[in-house]
């Protein structure tokens, strides 16, 4: 089905596209170093040659984007583990709300377990702040990623954001496919996962009339995702103390690095949990509430699902014992495995012009505060 040209500025690449976009990126000057990631046992002709005979999004997802994921499990990851797959039906379409704690894996390494349960790969949201240069919006258009705006003037915030929307709707009303959004516009830093209300109010936009129909028809379906050790932990702690003193300002790279340092820093045992979808009659009974309050409370669902299924950890417990001077939960990590995170901790004494122990407050909360999310 081709995309109707009204999302020509958003949406991904259609079928006939691709072969193009697979040609563009075997010519780049940094295919070499791609094809070694995610193919070290072949020569880079032999991985160019594979990129030129792929035909459809179907065959860059399986034969490349697959393998991709597989490379960083295998380089960066202990275990990974998937529950709650069985709750969706492979013939229907979702918007799977997820929190949000690394910039591509998040999204990327969900789609090798949708594809392994025999399920459709998502559409995923890619920030357009991301989608730049041409390898990166190639690989992002032929991997079912979709340009979402940021920023911009009230009136410019609110046309993208009925845009996205009516897109959102678009995609799984009519072309029965799923999508992977965000709970909320960026990563979660402080290690406090929340949903934005305005997201809810967004998916709402482009079916005003019914607020209860409007969401009942995209079939909510919370993700929650869980890291034993934080992606970019000690990025995402550098950039919340900075932001505590003054405004923060992004550096030009600052997104490839923390792109990057998410797909090779050591990651341990990652989780994802398939959340109970969000039901018709939860719906129905915030239904009297003006829409404000209804967006407000449908967010407060999604997170509670999100907060139950958090994978802890025994970093995260470890942490908040840290955090607050006790030992309630001493029985949930060793000795061994506190000290291993004591000497991740050490790594802040490589930056002295900061407050240590503000820095430290900062990397404990990243990692406790799951914890109180999951207590309450």
């Amino acid at each position: 089905m081709k995309y109707p040209s009204i999302y020509d500025d958003i949406r991904p690449y259609d079928e006939d596209e691709v072969v193009e976009a697979m040609h563009a990126i075997a010519s780049d000057k940094t295919f070499p170093v791609l094809a070694r990631f995610v193919f070290p046992d072949k020569t880079t002709e032999e991985v160019r040659e594979i990129f030129e005979n792929l035909r459809s999004i179907d065959d860059f997802q399986s034969k490349i984007m697959y393998v991709a994921n597989e490379q960083i499990m295998a380089r960066s990851i202990t275990n990974m583990s998937v529950s709650g797959m069985e709750k969706l039906d492979p013939s229907k379409s979702y918007l799977f709300v997820s929190n949000h704690r690394d910039i591509m894996l998040d999204a990327s390494l969900l789609q090798n377990s949708l594809k392994d349960c025999g399920h459709k790969t998502a559409q995923i949201t890619f920030g357009a702040n991301l989608m730049r240069g041409d390898v990166v919006v190639n690989i992002g258009k032929s991997n079912k990623m979709f340009r979402v705006e940021r920023g911009g003037n009230m009136k410019a915030f609110y046309e993208s954001s009925k845009h996205l929307s009516d897109y959102i709707r678009y995609v799984i009303t009519e072309r029965r496919e799923s999508v992977w959004i965000a709970q909320r516009n960026g990563r979660t830093k402080n290690g406090d996962d929340r949903t934005d209300q305005g997201i809810v109010k967004m998916f709402c936009m482009s079916k005003r009339d019914d607020k209860v129909e409007a969401l009942k028809e995209l079939n909510i379906v919370p993700i929650s995702v869980s890291y034993e050790w934080e992606p970019c932990d000690m990025l995402k702690a550098m950039e919340l103390y900075v932001s505590s003193i003054k405004t923060y300002e992004k550096t030009q790279n600052e997104d490839l690095h923390s792109i990057l340092t998410g797909i090779l820093q050591t990651k341990g045992r990652v989780h994802f949990e398939i959340c109970d979808p969000i039901r018709t009659e939860e719906l129905e009974s915030l239904s009297s509430l003006n829409s404000g309050e209804y967006h407000k409370k449908v967010a407060k669902l999604i997170d509670q699902r999100i907060h139950a299924a958090y994978r802890l950890y025994p970093n995260n417990y470890i942490a908040y014992d840290k955090r607050f001077g006790v030992d309630k939960y001493k029985d949930r990590y060793t000795t061994v495995e506190r000290e291993l995170f004591e000497v991740r901790m050490n790594v802040l004494d490589t930056y002295p012009e900061y407050d240590k122990e503000q820095l430290e407050e900062i990397l404990l909360d990243i990692y406790s505060n799951p914890v109180i999310n999951k207590e309450n």
